[in-house]
């Protein structure tokens, strides 16, 4: 019938309109720095903001905060997983001298092009993976915190591509991975909580 026959292309231009938007490159969630000078110096102050941790620490003052910004945070995510182009400076290449102590625990994922931004007491990561091998953008972003000592991510929202998703769908499945990799999610000896505020990470001292 011809009612069924319209139902059948507009299914199909649903299909690829859906598509269309879940391998389209979405919008930066942060602006590239200027250069790799930037990144490095990023980096170094994201590694002697950790120093402070420990001074804290050994003179018993936990009550100093550290922040760090998107840009310290990002440097450091990027070193730490080796994806280069993470760092914002839309060069791809490592900047020189740039080191870290901050390492992710467990093997690098398969990412590329990793991006941190925190706007309020929101954190958003954007990051290129391979979904049915294709390279696809994914971005999540949600609440970080801690409990008993571990690291806690709450999704409240999430894009493939540049198609909105149901945060509660991928909140599901997002929680199950993060119980199966507690062990990756405990919070170092010298900290003590962790939260999100003002576009700031905020890291407690113990």
């Amino acid at each position: 019938m011809k009612w069924q026959r319209m139902v059948s292309w507009a299914t199909l231009a649903i299909s690829v309109f859906t598509l269309y938007l879940v391998v389209r490159k979405p919008a930066r969630i942060s602006t590239p720095l200027a250069s790799p000078a930037v990144v490095a110096a990023n980096a170094q102050s994201f590694q002697e903001k950790l120093g402070q941790l420990d001074q804290s620490r050994s003179t018993g003052d936990a009550t100093s905060e550290v922040r760090i910004n998107s840009a310290e945070l990002s440097a450091a995510f990027a070193q730490s997983t080796g994806t280069t182009a993470a760092v914002n400076s839309g060069t791809g290449a490592a900047a020189p001298g740039a080191t870290t102590s901050f390492e992710l625990p467990g093997p690098a994922p398969d990412i590329k092009d990793y991006q941190v931004a925190m706007d309020g007491d929101i954190v958003r990561g954007q990051f290129l993976t391979q979904i049915a091998g294709k390279d696809v953008y994914v971005t999540l972003g949600g609440h970080l915190g801690a409990k008993d000592g571990y690291a806690t991510f709450e999704a409240t929202e999430a894009k493939i591509g540049d198609l909105s998703v149901p945060a509660s769908l991928v909140n599901q499945a997002l929680q199950k991975k993060l119980v199966e990799q507690r062990d990756q999610l405990k919070l170092p000896d010298n900290v003590k909580d962790l939260r999100i505020e003002n576009g700031e990470l905020v890291l407690v001292p113990k």
